[in-house]
């Protein structure tokens, strides 16, 4: 099957199978174009923490505004066959597609606002068929970054200040992946990335130093440092452990004389390998009897926040750290888990209908309704969360029930707190309404909804426990849903 349309490959096929062949039982179905209400949300604190960040909104602005099936895209699809080697997919099927645009209504948590387990970071309003494709590339975007981003933040508030350079490229998954990570990092606090493309595409500062390699080419350490200092006398960092830590700080100490006297100044030493602490000391001593004291002492080495955090605890001098492999990996959590759940469906009488996935365990049930999550501030503090259903009026709320424990109750203040209802509009009936803010804005949100979290206080593992609860009239809905459903298949022959 040929469809004249323009030619080439979108983004629109970054989606699994049973995407599409849903989507075309839903179109056979004839109930493709029926209300359907999708919640994107995550069921766990990565990292053993207390929070996340959300991350990845603008990317998927980027996916949505290019979301159409181009000629080559339906051309791949008709070429698919079911094991008896007749078509997957009707060319009826195939010809809606070409025409497909997106028309759903999306809000979203702004980027770079800390978030919780349960509580929505999108919502997805629209035909099903266009809201249930969208499924697999928003979970990507949305999963990868939060995670990256949420590492990110734990470096930084571990880092108790100092900046934090990004340099996984060489260590992710795939240049994509790398792109992506660099982003995140950048928005959950880092200071700059080591990745070139992404300091072009999204604006973020980029820093870095040299390679052991640059040393090896020289016969001498002394030689090969002067003469990057010739190179770069302006952005100079030199690594100083290729053969001996100690021997390369005095070749680094020599090289900054060499620059001063020639109206310049050596910027800093890097640290990447050997006891961090011992040799940070011992380094910013030499530094200094060197009359040197300005210049930074940079340490890298495959560090995580809990290296970061043990590290200035114990009063090591080091101005600056590079983060590679454990950020832009999420070394310790893999993956988010976040999922996208159905909550409500039209009826056939053109109602909405709340449903819920039923599972032994009451924390794979998802929330029925239309979410939102109002935020309630106390001194500039963050004091709790309640996810409510829109339907309902927030202001008539009186008691929340904790999302970790029904035995955990909190009354609701809204009268007397400052709030704010964290689902902003992104997209109305497929048209954008949401300007994404620069990076800079995001990140500097992400470092204030930290500081109103968790205000100079470190949390990494075992956290004081954030409130999060469900309205108390939604609570019973989900519970008088769940209490239904298990009875009736108790019932079911």
């Amino acid at each position: 099957m040929q469809i004249s349309q323009t030619q080439g490959c979108s983004g629109v096929l970054n989606t699994d199978l049973y995407q599409i062949t849903m989507a075309s039982a839903y179109w056979k179905s004839a109930i493709h174009l029926r209300d359907a209400v999708f919640h994107l949300t995550f069921r766990k604190n990565p990292f053993g923490g207390g929070y996340a960040v959300a991350a990845g909104l603008q990317q998927v602005v980027e996916f949505l505004e290019g979301f159409r099936f181009a000629a080559d895209d339906l051309d791949y699809l008709a070429g698919l066959n079911t094991v008896n080697g007749g078509a997957l997919l009707d060319d009826g099927f195939l010809e809606y597609l070409a025409n497909l645009r997106f028309s759903c209504d999306m809000d979203a948590v702004p980027e770079g606002t800390a978030v919780f387990p349960r509580e929505p970071l999108l919502r997805v309003r629209g035909p099903i068929l266009e809201a249930q494709l969208i499924e697999t590339p928003l979970l990507n975007i949305i999963n990868f970054q939060t995670l990256i981003a949420t590492k990110s933040s734990r470096l930084c508030r571990a880092a108790q200040g100092k900046p934090i350079m990004e340099f996984g490229l060489r260590r992710a998954q795939g240049l994509d992946g790398a792109l992506s990570a660099s982003r995140a990092a950048y928005v959950g606090g880092c200071t700059s990335t080591s990745n070139v493309m992404a300091g072009k595409k999204y604006g973020i500062p980029v820093a870095g130093t040299h390679a052991h390699s640059w040393v090896l080419a020289f016969e001498r350490e002394i030689d090969a440092f002067l003469a990057y200092a010739s190179a770069m006398p302006d952005n100079c960092i030199l690594l100083v452990d290729t053969y001996d830590s100690i021997e390369g700080i005095r070749h680094a100490i020599h090289t900054a004389h060499w620059l001063a006297e020639r109206g310049r100044k050596l910027i800093g030493v890097r640290l990447d390998s050997g006891d961090l602490y011992a040799l940070s000391r011992e380094c910013r001593r030499m530094l200094n009897d060197a009359g040197l004291g300005e210049v930074k002492i940079f340490a890298s080495n495959d560090l995580d926040e809990y290296a970061l955090l043990l590290l200035n605890d114990r009063g090591a001098e080091i101005d600056a750290w590079g983060v590679g492999t454990r950020l832009a990996t999420a070394y310790d959590q893999p993956a988010l888990g976040g999922v996208y759940k159905l909550s409500a469906f039209e009826a056939h009488e053109g109602q909405l209908q709340d449903k819920i996935k039923l599972s032994e365990d009451m924390h794979k049930s998802n929330l029925p309704g239309l979410h939102q999550v109002r935020r309630f501030y106390r001194d500039n503090r963050m004091v709790a969360d309640m996810i409510y259903d829109e339907r309902d009026s927030p202001e008539d709320a009186s008691v929340m029930i904790s999302t970790d424990n029904p035995a955990r109750k909190m009354p609701v203040s809204s009268r007397n707190d400052v709030w704010e209802d964290l689902l902003v509009p992104v997209y109305r009936t497929g048209n954008l309404v949401y300007h994404s803010p620069e990076i800079d804005a995001i990140r500097s949100r992400s470092l204030t909804q930290l500081e109103q979290l968790y205000p100079g206080v470190l949390r990494l593992s075992s956290p004081d426990r954030y409130f999060v609860g469900i309205e108390q009239r939604m609570y019973r809905r989900w519970r008088a849903m769940v209490r239904s459903l298990r009875l009736h298949k108790r019932k079911k022959p």
